[in-house]
């Protein structure tokens, strides 16, 4: 017996393949060759990478990433063919480190005794945890395997470092509308596997325009989800016998939409499609776009998003990406999140809606963002830099023997409640972080900026502090005091009687 084969664990069965006519649709139709494959030029189109590489009979071990129905389990079959590989598939949802030792020794028994290569292909490669990503480590480093992953997470977060490291990370992309429309005529149109031979209903199937038409597009780019809408439209429309003139079964667009029940989301609230469709909602405010704003909205809400996810990105932007230029935003922008927490969805979409289009069409400014991230830079860079001494605080008035709190100058005994003075730390005393610009609002705050400055200028050039013509009222220190001594005797005297009151009771 070969070494091989005394490496324990239970050996993966091949998978098991249904008669054709108890396969689904979008089974029947994976394509046969490269030739057949739709979509995806970048990697297997006449100049695509992929192609080039096994048409030279080399393949290395790679990962598939990319959404549903954009053909990663058509597509590792049809490479291992290229090259004359043996193929196994396991998935990460079902198989461990038992049934991956046991194909490794097959793969081994099969190089040694008949110099073929193996491929194997592991479906959800992101569902394997560090453990079992590591034992594939050895096999493909060594190349008794040639592995091909597929996933539609981010592998850069969910597969280990070292194994991402010995392979080549492929980014296919949703499906065209027009790629989808490839895929649906041609179910419709082959007469072996697809709708027009023997395992379609008798006539065969023609779909209106509106009806194809309305099924590319709800698609999503998924031709999964586009074949399994198409089988259940005619399954619909052969149940009631809608037939045309020439006999064919003809799904109209009501049994498109009832076959679909509603548009197929690409969006995962967990993935990708959470990352990538939060960013464009992100920029759309950002770059002042309204409507594109607005459908990303929807688009989140429509999958199931978090709507308070929403309203916190919503507060973020008011304040990172309009900030003063317009300070309404941010009170937008949380009453918008209040709403949602008062009344829910919904109705909240109209809250919701309303702070999108505010922060989108409002004058933006990053000022006071970048001037925070000034600031934080100059901490992280000196640490916390001594107060200076005029603006510590000075409980005790001894401590103003040591110049502590002395010096200081209250800014409303000023003349525009404003006197030149040092508040920053020594070392940074000529430190600028905020500068607004001259966008809404903000060009208010840069005016009267601008006016302080001059007038300290002024002032200091006539070597003079002008005192207000009209000092303000004196504020003695414990004011206050005997108004909330009363308020307090009141209340006990109240609760005495109160307590008499219900004793004589």
């Amino acid at each position: 017996m070969p070494a091989a084969r005394r490496i324990q664990g239970a050996r993966p069965e091949a998978l098991f393949q249904p008669p054709p006519e108890r396969q689904p649709l979008a089974a029947r139709m994976r394509p046969r060759n490269l030739d057949e494959f739709v979509g995806q030029e970048h990697l297997v189109g006449e100049r695509g990478p992929l192609r080039r590489s096994v048409g030279r009979g080399h393949l290395s071990s790679l990962l598939l990433w990319g959404p549903p129905g954009t053909g990663k389990t058509s597509l590792a079959r049809l490479l291992a063919a290229e090259i004359g590989a043996h193929f196994t598939s396991l998935s990460a949802v079902m198989s461990g480190v038992a049934e991956v030792r046991a194909t490794i020794a097959d793969a081994q028994e099969r190089l040694n005794l008949h110099g073929t290569r193996s491929i194997l292909f592991l479906d959800e490669i992101h569902r394997f945890n560090k453990a079992q990503q590591d034992a594939l480590l050895p096999h493909v480093e060594d190349g008794t395997v040639t592995l091909v992953g597929a996933t539609t997470e981010n592998p850069y977060f969910e597969v280990n470092a070292a194994l991402l490291s010995r392979m080549r990370v492929w980014r296919l992309e949703p499906l065209a509308d027009e790629d989808v429309a490839t895929v649906v005529r041609r179910a419709l149109e082959d007469g072996d596997r697809g709708l027009a031979g023997p395992l379609g209903p008798d006539g065969g199937v023609a779909l209106s325009e509106a009806a194809f038409e309305h099924l590319v597009s709800l698609a999503g780019g998924d031709a999964r989800a586009a074949l399994n809408v198409l089988e259940g439209a005619t399954a619909l429309a052969e149940s009631e016998e809608m037939r045309d003139a020439a006999g064919h079964v003809s799904p109209r667009l009501e049994d498109v939409e009832a076959a679909a029940q509603q548009r197929v989301l690409a969006y995962d609230r967990a993935g990708d499609g959470h990352y990538d469709t939060v960013s464009a909602f992100i920029k759309s405010l950002r770059g002042n776009d309204p409507d594109a704003a607005l459908y990303w909205l929807a688009a989140m809400i429509a999958a199931g998003e978090d709507p308070k996810f929403i309203a916190r990105r919503l507060i973020i932007s008011a304040s990172e990406d309009v900030g003063n230029a317009d300070p309404r935003a941010l009170q937008v922008a949380v009453a918008a999140g209040q709403a949602l927490d008062w009344i829910g969805l919904p109705e909240a979409q109209y809250a919701l809606a309303q702070a999108t289009t505010y922060i989108a069409t409002a004058p933006k400014s990053n000022r006071s963002g970048s001037a925070y991230w000034a600031a934080v830079s100059d901490v992280e860079a000196s640490g916390a830099l001594p107060v200076p001494l005029h603006l510590r605080n000075a409980p005790h008035r001894r401590m103003q023997q040591h110049g502590i709190g002395v010096g200081y100058r209250y800014s409303h005994d000023y003349e525009g409640a404003d006197i030149d003075q040092q508040y920053l730390p020594d070392a940074i005393v000529a430190r600028r972080y905020y500068l607004p610009t001259d966008q809404g609002y903000e060009a208010t705050i840069a005016a009267r900026m601008a006016a302080r400055a001059e007038a300290r200028a002024a002032a200091k050039a006539a070597g003079r502090t002008p005192k207000s013509h009209i000092p303000g009222p004196e504020i003695k220190k414990g004011a206050g005091g005997g108004i909330m001594k009363t308020r307090e005797e009141s209340r006990r005297k109240l609760a005495e009687t109160e307590k008499r009151d219900a004793s004589e009771t």
